[in-house]
């Protein structure tokens, strides 16, 4: 949990201000008037655990900082932190989710990007480094290839997947603007150290083997992942799925990453390495 000795009123006015919003905007949407947000934010007034609960659902707030709010207005803080490996019913959603997408790759992963569990297809592509498909918790390490295992760290490092990544320049832009857009949106313990590591890599060059075979990259409708495999070249697409109105910290920060192909070759590539 994010820990802070700064003043309940301050941290709510970063987070207003991170959204963009204005205090006559927040107020009327939590239902106080803008004199009493002004009130809170200076510190001339203390909100309630009720108070600070409405404007956290107004500014969306992840839940990890929620509990850092909750303690610096003087509450205990509300929501739980369970590993992976004790959310139970939601832990077993999880690999439903990723085995029921096979044949295409799907992973799970937390807010660090560090690898929660994955299905069959996409040990294709993460090797031996991701272990069984669930990776469990860890300590911290440098090494992609050690645990927690961390996905973006294996994806962009030089003796990771990089080499096999076709579009390798197109494909780490998208990465670092997401993982900004991320920190921008979360504040997340540990993304600004990753993000750090991540620009620190050698750069790419571009050229052509940023285009697929067909010449048609630059026409993409969304930018795919073109790797060489074993199989041939493969061209995915993804999509993102969280966990509606969760209420725990784990939870809250759990992203399942599933992959599609882009193309029908990709397709047949991906039913035949899974067979």
């Amino acid at each position: 949990m994010t820990t802070t000795t700064e003043p309940v009123g301050e941290l709510l006015r970063s987070w207003r201000r991170r959204r963009r919003r204005s205090q006559l905007d927040v107020s009327l949407a939590a239902e106080l008037s803008t004199r009493h947000l002004s009130c809170i934010e200076t510190g001339r007034a203390n909100p309630s655990r009720d108070m600070i609960r409405r404007l956290c659902d107004e500014l969306d707030v992840p839940l990890r900082e929620r509990n850092a709010l909750y303690l610096a207005g003087g509450f205990a803080p509300v929501h739980a932190e369970r590993a992976f490996a004790d959310l139970g019913s939601a832990r077993e959603a999880v690999r439903a989710v990723l085995t029921g997408h096979e044949p295409n790759p799907a992973l799970a992963v937390n807010v660090r990007w560090e690898l929660l569990a994955a299905n069959r297809a996409m040990g294709l592509f993460l090797g031996d480094a991701a272990g069984d498909g669930d990776a469990g918790d860890g300590d911290a390490a440098g090494d992609p290839a050690r645990a927690p295992f961390n996905v973006l760290k294996a994806t962009l490092h030089p003796a990771g997947l990089a080499g096999r990544i076709r579009n390798l320049a197109q494909w780490r832009a998208h990465v670092l603007r997401r993982v900004r857009r991320q920190l921008e949106r979360t504040s997340a313990p540990g993304l600004a150290e990753l993000l750090t590591e991540l620009e620190s890599y050698p750069l790419p060059e571009a050229g052509a083997e940023e285009l697929s075979p067909d010449g048609s990259s630059a026409h993409d409708l969304v930018v795919p992942l073109r790797m060489a495999s074993d199989h041939g070249e493969l061209a995915l697409l993804y999509t993102t799925t969280v966990f509606g109105s969760p209420r725990d910290v784990t939870l809250d920060e759990i992203a399942i990453e599933t992959f599609f192909p882009a193309d029908a070759r990709t397709a047949a590539a991906l039913r035949a390495a899974t067979a």
